[in-house]
């Protein structure tokens, strides 16, 4: 079976993904740090961004994939997907420009997690 709803969603997110490690990479040449963030509060904003990303869209991707494969409807992982790709676009806006919190950064965040949460939930409902 073909999972091309997630591979289009993973796709789009990879390139954003990259985006956020050419950001670092820009950041760290700037403040000639190597490792770590230095005294740079941006460059440390830069890096939790980037690591929150990676910490939330390879879970967020499994479930969709299991949706996908479990026959979901397109329309339910077209919402997902797109819940998860906004989410994780408003939390990197919201938290790229400040530590604290931010309307951007508080939407990406339950855009990412009402994701996972129905995700999950309809994974656990397709068993039955």
């Amino acid at each position: 079976m073909i999972i091309k709803y997630t591979a289009f969603y993973a796709g789009m997110l990879a390139v954003f993904y990259v985006a956020l490690s050419f950001r670092i990479i820009k950041l760290r040449l700037v403040h000639k740090v190597g490792i770590g963030h230095g005294e740079s509060n941006t460059l440390h904003r830069a890096i939790r961004v980037h690591a929150n990303f990676a910490e939330y869209v390879p879970l967020a991707l499994l479930l969709l994939a299991f949706l996908e494969l479990n026959k979901a409807e397109v329309w339910v992982l077209n919402i997902l997907g797109t819940a998860l790709l906004i989410g994780r676009l408003f939390h990197a806006m919201g938290l790229g420009k400040s530590a604290g919190t931010s309307i951007a950064r508080t939407v990406g965040g339950i855009l990412t997690y009402l994701m996972m949460l129905a995700a999950a939930l309809l994974n656990i409902l397709a068993v039955y």
